[in-house]
């Protein structure tokens, strides 16, 4: 599997991205922000960080980027994109996933492992995660609220759009477990087509015991056993 991390100004997570990829024995290299074309890639993921200092909204700068068309026409043809924290938030900005990020409820920047709940195996982030198996996975944001109108949110649950939920240690979507208010406790989406998703905990940053967990491997486990899969596909 080939990676693509872009990367821009004010990105800090974009060498997490590439460590992580390659740890899982993957290929992963940085696509600068100016770039107009992807290369060969099999994901693009935009990592983490304050792209552009978070001028004006979160993202709201670098959709405006070159690469973002490329992203976008990466997106159009099928290709598998993951946002992560403030890539969540450019996805968002750029229409590429629904809804938006929002000042976390109490307005406090929250740095902590918190507890996903995988609400549904049915897409390519996904499908490796063990049934009832909560992932612990840090978090890093003060923009991490995920709000969208209701209509949108009928959307997302009609559509099984909703793929991580922030629970507590048992499961359960408690509004305790829940770090920035975000509405039906979502930590994560995908798009109708379910080739985009975004979510704002770092599975970067837990792909190793010495940094506390290993269970952001399953995520990028399953990006490449859906880009194994349709390799597959096409050869046949």
């Amino acid at each position: 599997m080939n990676v693509a991390v872009v990367q821009f100004p004010g990105s800090n997570c974009d060498q997490d991205a590439v460590y992580a990829v390659r740890r899982l024995g993957h290929a992963a290299r940085l696509v600068w922000h100016k770039e107009r074309a992807l290369g060969e890639a099999d994901c693009v993921i935009i990592p983490g960080g304050f792209s552009y200092g978070d001028y004006l909204r979160c993202g709201a700068i670098a959709r405006f980027s070159p690469v973002m068309q490329a992203v976008r026409e990466f997106a159009d043809h099928g290709g598998l994109v993951l946002g992560i924290c403030n890539g969540f938030q450019v996805l968002t900005e750029a229409g590429l996933l629904p809804g938006a990020l929002v000042r976390n409820r109490d307005l406090q920047f929250h740095c902590e492992h918190v507890f996903l709940k995988t609400a549904t195996r049915r897409s390519p982030f996904t499908q490796r995660v063990p049934p009832d198996t909560l992932l612990r996975i840090p978090i890093a944001h003060g923009e991490g609220c995920y709000f969208a109108d209701e209509e949108t949110l009928a959307a997302l649950r009609a559509n099984d759009q909703i793929l991580w939920q922030y629970c507590d240690a048992s499961g359960a979507l408690t509004d305790a477990a829940n770090p920035n208010g975000s509405l039906l406790n979502i930590a994560g989406i995908c798009n109708a087509r379910r080739n985009v998703a975004g979510l704002m905990p770092h599975p970067e940053r837990a792909c190793e015991p010495a940094l506390g967990s290993e269970d952001g491997r399953w995520i990028f486990e399953s990006i490449a056993a859906a880009v194994a899969t349709s390799q597959v596909s096409r050869a046949a």
